[in-house]
């Protein structure tokens, strides 16, 4: 039988870029050719590890598309993460929508066995019907997160509470799960409709039509939801993660998605300095931002906490956002000399996690990040603020009891939003998370879910063996 080739469509956004090159990587090592499709100006993400898998005898390639130009979003704006401003969110998902045309002419040329492509593109399912190629959905969350989120769409129990505030139970769960109003994007508190939500809308319907969907996690990890999604929810699913395990050198781990803003060599020497378990890792991920006021707390409430930090700062996006990275409060940095280490821009958090000094995670609850410190066997401080946030910290800290909420009580577009925690919320997390026998207790429950995640990836394991099941499936399609 002929080689299967798989085609690989991931958002353009590196939370969803990353996990799908290591899909992609995974595929590849399994004998399938893998091709990722992506932009001129989002190829760098992808063009060192697909050269190092091919040199190593994978077949991997990439194939470029032209992004296009969308009145209103600037010229060289093909990244979520290069928004400067929530506003402008509309413009770039126009731009997205216009992908399907140049989708349609690499499907007809290539006619790939199989088409792995992102959520947010719900007119792939149609357009690779057209030539009889099964698509699958990949969503970049938990199988918890597709749960929750599917209950609250479907029975709307958040629909007559008096205000935005009121708790409600998240219905037909395996667990008694609660949120707030406030803790949903603003379409699902309201009902109003925007191109937003319709999208969401047909990216659900989408899904229903599709082969199926991959989802980046591991049986072991939350059995009650991959249950309840294929069970309940009647959902084809498949759970081939924790995906960022196919990374298993030191360059490998330190080169996912961009060049780090810091030596590597430098950043685990400092590391190699502290005593083990004695640092808590800061990072909101690419796309949250702060204002000056909330970035004061910050650093008051780590200097309280008295623990050594790594605090990755975001750096601005453009001239205006220039002071950004400057609005750490005066005299901060040198009094922290020695105690804290500071990254302006990306860096290399899979090798910091998984160094023995880190001993806890400020996390904005990204999925990826959520999954990079599981593998690592870290437990977490939650800081939620947008997307799927506010319900991956509950299975963090309510399902897995490996976290401590910070306390956000809001849900911000794209992490933007006012100075809402304060510096003794701060600190009393990163105590809580660093010190005593609970925060012992929540560490050996993440060092036995390291364990699990680790083999459920190997020969045997969980993962490994559902992406045998999903490769087979899509041979016999093939023949």
């Amino acid at each position: 039988m002929s080689q299967l080739h798989a085609f690989f469509f991931p958002m353009l956004a590196h939370g969803h870029m990353i996990p799908t090159l290591d899909i992609a990587k995974l595929f590849a090592s399994r004998g399938v050719h893998a091709t990722i499709i992506t932009t001129p100006l989002n190829a760098p993400v992808f063009t060192k590890a697909v050269e190092k898998a091919s040199r190593s005898g994978l077949q991997m390639s990439l194939k470029i598309i032209k992004f296009p130009k969308v009145p209103g979003l600037p010229e060289g704006c093909e990244s979520a993460d290069q928004i400067t401003n929530p506003q402008l969110f509309p413009n770039f998902f126009t731009a997205t929508m216009l992908l399907e045309e140049q989708l349609e002419q690499v499907l007809e040329e290539f006619r790939p066995d199989c088409l792995v492509a992102d959520m947010f593109f719900p007119w792939a399912t149609d357009v690779a019907a057209k030539f009889g190629i099964p698509r699958l959905v990949f969503h970049g969350t938990s199988f918890f997160t597709l749960c929750a989120a599917e209950q609250v769409r479907l029975n709307k129990p958040h629909e007559n509470l008096l205000n935005d505030w009121d708790p409600f139970v998240v219905p037909n769960l395996p667990h008694e799960i609660k949120m707030t109003r406030s803790q949903l994007p603003p379409s699902e508190r309201d009902g109003v409709q925007t191109e937003f939500t319709k999208m969401l809308s047909r990216a659900k319907e989408s899904e229903l039509k599709s082969y199926g969907v991959i989802v980046n996690s591991f049986y072991e990890l939350e059995p009650d939801y991959a249950d309840h999604y294929r069970n309940v929810l009647k959902r084809k699913a498949w759970n081939i993660g924790p995906v960022s395990l196919c990374n298993r050198e030191v360059e490998e781990k330190a080169q996912r998605g961009k060049k780090a803003a810091i030596d590597q060599d430098e950043c685990l020497k400092w590391l190699d300095s502290k005593n083990p378990k004695s640092v808590i890792y800061v990072c909101f991920g690419s796309v949250c931002s702060f204002p000056p006021s909330q970035l004061h707390e910050i650093a008051l409430g780590l200097e309280a906490s008295g623990q050594d930090f790594i605090w990755v700062v975001r750096k601005g996006k453009n001239d205006e956002e220039e002071e950004e990275e400057k609005r750490i409060p005066e005299g901060f940095e040198e009094r922290m000399e020695g105690k804290g280490l500071f990254i302006r821009g990306w860096a290399p958090q899979v090798l910091i996690l998984e160094h023995e000094a880190v001993g806890g995670f400020v996390t904005h609850c990204g999925w990826n990040s959520i999954l990079e410190s599981i593998c690592a066997g870290v437990p977490m401080v939650t800081w939620p603020a947008f997307a799927d946030q506010f319900y991956n910290e509950k299975l963090v800290t309510e399902i897995l009891e490996i976290g401590i909420g910070v306390g956000c009580r809001e849900w911000y577009m794209a992490g933007r939003g006012n100075s809402d925690v304060k510096m003794e919320e701060v600190e009393m997390a990163v105590k809580g998370i660093m010190v005593g026998e609970e925060a012992e207790e929540r560490r050996n429950r993440a060092k036995a879910l390291k364990e699990m995640a680790r083999e459920a990836v190997e020969e045997g394991g969980s993962s490994y063996l559902d992406l045998d099941a999903l490769i087979k499936d899509l041979s016999s399609h093939h023949s």
